[in-house]
């Protein structure tokens, strides 16, 4: 009986390892914007979602409510457009919209149609230049017998810093997206290099319409791994949105589908790791906090001021969230966090390197400028894919007191030796001149004397 239930506890332990929700960082909530016709056709993306602790409300493109946001405070954590098709998303959800759900820290996914469409507007708010409408993406490489405007596309490990295991080949359908140089995009999935996006549908394999699409210049033919399929946006204050070429990326069909015989694609991950890296399971650091001090104090009660030439040591705390987990970790991993310690202009930009011995503890130690005024520790670490670090502390910078300086300077010892040697000298002259004066006044008396 003891052996059974404790099989039974190695069991229920083991499964509830397994079960691990994986928790966003900002919230659970979810709101889906997707036809009801169409809902069953994403049921493994969306039950991906509610198993890892998502909760999911739906709805249609021509309801109103739940609405959006309401009284400037949004009602969802993140929002999920998955009717590209659709004219009208309601009232609530147009570009200016989703513009200012990002401002209010709500993430958004958003899937692009093939026709013209405000999201196409709303895209070009974010640097995206996208191709004529009517342009899908279209690849005669590898050869197969699906669409050319289905293609697969492989994954390079390490290819975007928003995918962090391996995947397998993604099928893709939809239109791709030519980037800007705004340095907060980032390509999640980059279009194959023999593949290109033409507004003459080439299905047929003519040549003749590809150098149709050719000679129109850059209107008629997109072409590269410059374009992506999938492209990410993050706000500096954080909140993220994922433009994606097609929503048939999410679908059952080609989550489903083989990309070779016997291997399955690799659509559901995918999906999975473009919702983790949007609703920001991955890749969120934060600072916790920051100190500053002199080197010799043990203390670590910041100083109001510091003087000149002063020995001053900076930390700082940083921390990751840890999605199965649910919590904030401290994390070390950072080589290349920088401390700038500036006056308008950097007077020391010097690397923050990790505390071995302290988990998440980033720490340095400089000599204060020469330089009295009003300077700031800066810390402004930005990486592709990554949530940004930002922390600013303000501290004045003070000459010494008059009590402050040292009592003797080496470098002045010469001055010091003329104006003692000086000093003796008007000494050693003043006495020999008074004593020689003495000296005359008693020989005058003595004289006078013998002559009476």
């Amino acid at each position: 009986m003891f052996g059974f239930r404790r099989w039974c506890l190695l069991a229920l332990s083991a499964a509830s390892l397994l079960c691990v929700d994986a928790k966003s960082s900002t919230g659970d909530s979810v709101l889906v914007v997707v036809d009801p016709s169409n809902q069953d056709k994403y049921s493994l993306f969306f039950d991906g979602l509610k198993d890892s602790g998502y909760k999911l409300t739906f709805r249609s493109p021509k309801a109103e409510k739940p609405v959006v946001i309401a009284d400037d405070v949004p009602n969802f954590d993140h929002v999920i457009l998955l009717a590209p098709e659709a004219r009208n998303l309601g009232k609530d959800i147009t570009p200016q919209s989703i513009v200012q759900l990002l401002s209010l820290k709500t993430n958004v996914i958003v899937t692009l149609p093939t026709k013209q469409s405000p999201l196409h507007s709303l895209a070009a708010e974010f640097g995206l230049i996208l191709p004529p409408p009517g342009s899908p993406l279209i690849s005669y490489f590898p050869q197969r017998d699906t669409p050319s405007s289905l293609i697969p596309i492989p994954i390079e490990d390490h290819s975007s810093p928003a995918l962090t295991k391996h995947i397998e080949p993604v099928w893709f359908s939809g239109i791709p997206q030519a980037l800007s140089t705004n340095p907060l995009l980032i390509p999640i999935l980059r279009a194959p290099a023999e593949s290109f996006a033409s507004e003459t549908l080439v299905t047929s394999g003519s040549a003749d319409a590809l150098v149709e699409s050719a000679e129109k210049g850059g209107e008629g033919l997109w072409a590269g791994s410059a374009l992506a399929a999938v492209t990410g946006f993050q706000a500096t204050n954080g909140a993220r949105i994922a433009f994606v070429g097609g929503a048939e990326v999410f679908s059952d069909e080609l989550a489903q589908k083989e990309v070779a015989p016997y291997v399955k694609s690799g659509n559901a991950d995918f999906s999975r790791e473009v919702a983790a890296w949007t609703f920001q399971e991955n890749l969120v650091l934060r600072i916790d906090g920051v100190e500053h001090h002199l080197a010799h104090e043990n203390t670590t009660v910041a100083k109001e001021q510091y003087t000149n030439n002063d020995n001053v040591v900076f930390s700082a705390y940083v921390s990751k969230w840890d999605a199965k987990q649910g919590r904030w970790e401290p994390y070390s991993g950072l080589k290349d966090l920088q401390l700038e310690f500036t006056m308008l202009d950097p007077f020391i930009r010097t690397a923050l390197p990790p505390v071995r011995a302290t988990p998440g503890k980033y720490s340095t130690t400089f000599r204060a400028p020469d330089r009295h005024g009003v300077f700031k520790f800066i810390v402004d670490y930005k990486r592709k894919g990554w949530t940004s670090l930002q922390s600013s502390t303000t501290v004045p910078v003070v000459p010494p007191r008059h009590d402050g300086y040292p009592r003797f300077l080496s470098a002045a010892w010469p001055y010091y030796a003329g104006a003692i040697s000086t000093s003796v000298a008007f000494l050693l002259f003043s006495t020999a001149w008074l004593a020689g004066e003495a000296r005359d006044r008693s020989s005058k008396k003595a004289k006078g004397s013998k002559a009476e």
